[in-house]
């Protein structure tokens, strides 16, 4: 069975003229062209400009895409990682959609608002026992006031870069970049700079020279330990693909604290 363009673009909610793009660049060719020029695609067409979309929703460039798509050919089993992710985020939705909820009731009602209702999927204190046990109850205490303090907007800014740099990762990790090339390490850098910009992290610690243990020792072993965390429990894992992003990112922090810190 095959889908004119024009299907395709009511379909995904995109245009012909997006898809035709898609066609010029070499990231979606039609199964094949008409004697009268119009496009037509098929099965497989359709599961990959599924995947070019999914992508494009985590931020990712066309560039960056193709070379996703071009480093992982097995389309079920990137769109079961994919699943994953999104399973996660509609739980994390879903909660959050249900206490706010909750509020516009209780309010509309005139009712009592319950505070242990209102924040949940908005819990940024899940791992506070870790964190203390880990560094500290000022480390937590740091992070959280920071936390609290910021705005509506900021927050959202930066749950964004948050987004946006393990969107990064995960580009980077299925286009098979090597972990101490030059993208990979810049995005090192990155990573080693947002954490250093939240209070209370030994990151943040180094940066303002509260750390001791060498010239930068002691940031060398946190950013070299923060990786082994990153692939040893799946719940960090999962912001980067799973265990075998996580293991990228890994070795490129791993090479950047060896070089640099």
């Amino acid at each position: 069975m095959e889908w004119s363009v024009q299907q395709i673009a009511r379909a995904a909610g995109t245009t012909s003229r997006t898809l035709r793009h898609y066609d010029s660049i070499g990231l979606l060719k039609p199964s094949r062209t008409g004697g009268n020029g119009y496009r037509f695609y098929d099965q497989a067409c359709l599961v990959r400009l599924q995947r070019i979309l999914l992508l494009r929703d985590l931020g990712l460039g066309l560039p960056a895409i193709a070379a996703v798509l071009d480093h992982e050919p097995d389309a079920a089993r990137a769109l079961g990682r994919h699943l994953e992710w999104l399973g996660q985020e509609q739980d994390r939705l879903g909660r959050q959609i249900a206490s706010v909820r909750q509020t516009i009731e209780a309010l509309t009602a005139g009712g009592e608002i319950m505070a242990e209702k209102m924040f949940d999927g908005f819990d940024h204190t899940q791992y506070q026992d870790e964190v203390e046990e880990r560094w500290g109850k000022d480390a937590y205490a740091k992070s959280d006031a920071w936390w609290r303090g910021m705005s509506a907007a900021e927050k959202g800014a930066w749950k964004e870069r948050s987004r946006q740099l393990g969107s990064d990762w995960i580009a980077a990790a299925e286009a098979g970049l090597a972990a101490d090339g030059a993208e990979a390490q810049e995005l090192a850098r990155r990573q080693v700079e947002w954490l250093a910009g939240i209070p209370g992290t030994p990151a943040s610690a180094a940066a303002t020279g509260g750390m001791t243990g060498g010239t930068n020792g002691g940031l060398k072993a946190y950013i070299t330990g923060l990786g082994e965390l990153y692939v040893a429990d799946p719940r960090f894992a999962a912001n980067y693909g799973g265990e075998a992003g996580a293991a990228f990112v890994r070795d490129a922090l791993r090479i950047y604290a060896a070089k640099h810190l």
